[in-house]
């Protein structure tokens, strides 16, 4: 039998719950069921970082804050959140600007840069929050989880 990480298990679960609450909290905003947002890498909460700080937040109890692994994800979390907020958050803004440029100066040319593509700093902790949060749930609520 395959053996799989809990920590592995509880950072998937919590970007998938993280990617169904973007779809139900826009589809609320669009006033329609928009379930491409799933699959939209931006919004609230950062999903990036609800998922790297669940792994770091599963691995601390698990393995310690002394562990050799606790530190390489921490390490990890920290480049993929810095990596949201700056660089992914910059290509957003080059999305919009390069989308305004082509309404104005190229009306007949189709251009739709997504502009949903990085984080603002409330979606990062937002996300963080929620990193911590639910493997704290899922690892002190429910006794399933061996630890």
């Amino acid at each position: 039998m395959v053996k799989v990480s809990i920590s592995l298990i509880i950072a998937i679960s919590v970007q998938l719950l993280c990617q169904l609450f973007k779809v139900v909290l826009y589809s609320i905003k669009d006033g329609k069921l928009s379930f491409h947002y799933f699959f939209t890498p931006g919004g609230m909460p950062s999903a990036h970082s609800a998922f790297v700080t669940s792994l770091t937040t599963s691995v601390a109890v698990n393995s310690g804050i002394d562990s050799e692994v606790f530190a390489v994800s921490v390490v990890f979390s920290a480049i993929i959140i810095y990596d949201a907020l700056r660089l992914r958050g910059t290509v957003e803004r080059h999305s919009k600007a390069l989308n305004i440029i082509y309404r104005k100066f190229l009306p007949n040319e189709e251009a739709n840069f997504s502009e949903m593509v990085g984080h603002s700093l409330d979606e990062i902790v937002a996300g963080i929050a929620v990193g911590i949060a639910l493997p704290l749930l899922f690892l002190y609520l429910f006794p399933i989880f061996p630890r």
